[in-house]
C-alpha cells in the first residue's frame, strides 16, 4: 500500500477546491490500492466501509436488477468515485454498497475509510451535509407516503368491489325474507280455508305430507318454449277441474316442478276441494322457493367473505406455504366488479404445482397491481389470462392481457419508482415498484415482462423452496 500526495489529489476534480490542510489530511488518511483487470473493488450489498476514487486506469459500475448485473457507467476519468458515498449519513441508514465497482483494466484507486470520509464531509461542509440529508430523507419520506397511498388505493379498489358484490346477494336475501313472512301467513290462511270448507283431518294430513314429497324442479335449464308448453298444459288441466285463477297459479307451480301428474296427486288428497288445495300448494311452494333464494344468497355472501379473508390473510400466519390458486382466485373475486362485460377472464392453473412458501397477503397486492394494470391497458375490452406453471425450481404466475402492449422504450423503466404512463392523478408510478420489492426483495424471486401488441405478459417467479436464509419473523 502507498499513499497519494496532496499534489496528486489536487489534480482530481473531486478534490480540486479543497484547502492545503484538507488535502494533506486526506493524503494521510487514505491509501492507494492497485487492482488487476476484472478485479472487484467493492460488491453491491456488502458493508460500505470505504470511498473509492479512481486515480488511473478504468473501472465499471454495475447494479444487480432482476437477477442481472446491469452496467450503470464505465469510465477512465480520474476523480470518478464510488463505494460509501452516503457515509455522511452515518448510522441514520444501513451503510451498504449500492453498486459494484470493478476494474476493467489495471487501476490505481485512492481508498478512504468511510468513517473518516464522513467526518470530513460533516466538518468541512456542514451546510451541504444538512442539505444532502434533507434531500435524501425528504425523498425517502415522499416515497413512503406515496407507497402508503398506493396500498390504500389498492385497498379502496378491493373494498369497493367487495361492497358491490356483497350488496347484490344481501339485497336478494332481504327481499326474499320480507316476502317470506307474507307467504307464510298466506299459506296458513289457505290451510285454514281448507279446514273451514270441511276438509277432514285425513285429507289435510295427506295434503301437508304431499307438499315436501313433490319432486324438485327439473335439473338443467328448460327453454322458454318448453316452459310455455308446460304452463299451457297445466293451465288447461286446472281450468277443466274448476280452479279459478288457474293462469295466475300456473307459472309458480311449473317453476317448482309441478305438472299434471303432481296435480292429480293433489286432487286425490284434497277430495272435492281441489281449487283451495292448489292455492295452498302454490303458497307453500313459493315459501320453499323464497327459502332457497335466501339460502343461495347467504351462500354467495359466505363465499365472498371467504374470498376476502383469503385475500387479506388476516386469520393466517404471515409466512407459510399456500396454494397459489387460492390467492389468485380470491384476488379475481375481489376485483370482479372491475371486469366489464367485454373482458373475458381465462385461468390456466397447473394442478401439479405444490404449495409455495410466501407472504400471502403481500403477494395478493402484487396480483392486484398486475391485474388492475392489465385491465387499464385493455381499456375495458379484451382477454385477461391468469396462468400458473412450474419453471425448474420456481413457481411461475403469469398475468397476461390483450392490450396494445408496452412501448419498447418504456420496458426498462416500468419498474422505476414514480414512472407511470397514466394521466396525472390516475397513477402513482409505484404499483410495479412495490410489486418488484415484494417479489424480489421479500421473496427472492423475479418479475419478467414480455410485451407485443395484443400480448403482454408479466411473469412472477417464486422459489419453491422459499428465499435463501428466510427469516419468518422478519
Amino acid at each position: 500500500m502507498t499513499t497519494a500526495s496532496p499534489e496528486e489529489l489536487r489534480g482530481l476534480f473531486l478534490f480540486e477546491d479543497l484547502a492545503e490542510d484538507q488535502l494533506a489530511w486526506l493524503s494521510l488518511c487514505g491509501t492507494v490500492e492497485e487492482y488487476p483487470a476484472d478485479g472487484v473493488i467493492c460488491a453491491q450489498g456488502a458493508a460500505a466501509e470505504f470511498l473509492y476514487v479512481l486515480l488511473d486506469g478504468e473501472m465499471v459500475m454495475t447494479q444487480t436488477v432482476r437477477g442481472h448485473a446491469l452496467e450503470v457507467s464505465r469510465t477512465d476519468r480520474p476523480g470518478t468515485y464510488g463505494g460509501a458515498v452516503q457515509a455522511y449519513l452515518g448510522e441514520k441508514i444501513e451503510q451498504r454498497y449500492q453498486h459494484t465497482l470493478r476494474a476493467t483494466s489495471p487501476a490505481r484507486v485512492f481508498v478512504l475509510p468511510a468513517r473518516k470520509f464522513a467526518k470530513a464531509v460533516r466538518k468541512w461542509f456542514p451546510m451541504a451535509t444538512h442539505l444532502l440529508e434533507g434531500i435524501f430523507f425528504g425523498m425517502s419520506n415522499a416515497r413512503r407516503i406515496v407507497d402508503q397511498r398506493e396500498r390504500l388505493t389498492a385497498l379502496g379498489t378491493i373494498t369497493a368491489g367487495l361492497t358491490h358484490e356483497l350488496n347484490n346477494p344481501a339485497a336478494a336475501a332481504a327481499r326474499a325474507s320480507a316476502e317470506l313472512g307474507d307467504r307464510l301467513l298466506a299459506a296458513q290462511r289457505s290451510l285454514a280455508d281448507l279446514a273451514a270448507h270441511g276438509v277432514d283431518c285425513l285429507h289435510l294430513s295427506a295434503l301437508v305430507s304431499l307438499g315436501p314429497a313433490l319432486p324438485a324442479p327439473p335439473s338443467g335449464r328448460r327453454s322458454p318454449l318448453e316452459i310455455s308448453d308446460a304452463e299451457d298444459e297445466l293451465g288447461d288441466w286446472l281450468e277443466e277441474h274448476g280452479v279459478e285463477g288457474a293462469w295466475d297459479l300456473t307459472p309458480g307451480l311449473v317453476a317448482a316442478g309441478v305438472g299434471i301428474e303432481q296435480a292429480e296427486e293433489v286432487a286425490s288428497a284434497a277430495g272435492g276441494h281441489l281449487p283451495a288445495a292448489m292455492r295452498w300448494l302454490a303458497e307453500v311452494l313459493e315459501v320453499a322457493q323464497l327459502q332457497a333464494e335466501i339460502s343461495d344468497a347467504m351462500g354467495r355472501i359466505t363465499a365472498l367473505l371467504d374470498s376476502a379473508r383469503q385475500y387479506s390473510q388476516l386469520d393466517r400466519a404471515a409466512y407459510q406455504r399456500v396454494d397459489l390458486r387460492e390467492l389468485l382466485d380470491s384476488t379475481l373475486t375481489m376485483l370482479k366488479r372491475k371486469f366489464g362485460a367485454d373482458v373475458t377472464v381465462k385461468v390456466d392453473y397447473d394442478e401439479s404445482l405444490p404449495p409455495v412458501p410466501v407472504y400471502a397477503a403481500e403477494l395478493n397486492q402484487v396480483w392486484t397491481n398486475l391485474i388492475v394494470n392489465a385491465l387499464y391497458a385493455m381499456g375495458g375490452a379484451g382477454t385477461l389470462t391468469v396462468r400458473t406453471a412450474r419453471e425448474n425450481d420456481h413457481a411461475l404466475v403469469e398475468i397476461g392481457d390483450t392490450g396494445p402492449g408496452i412501448p419498447e422504450e418504456n420496458i426498462d423503466r416500468i419498474f422505476t419508482p414514480f414512472f407511470t404512463t397514466k394521466p396525472v392523478g390516475e397513477g402513482t408510478g409505484l404499483g410495479l415498484d412495490i410489486s418488484w420489492r415484494i417479489v424480489v426483495d421479500r421473496h427472492g424471486g423475479d418479475i419478467r415482462v414480455e410485451s407485443l401488441p395484443g400480448d403482454t405478459r408479466f411473469q412472477v417467479l417464486l422459489p419453491l423452496a422459499g428465499p435463501a436464509a428466510e427469516d419468518p419473523a422478519r
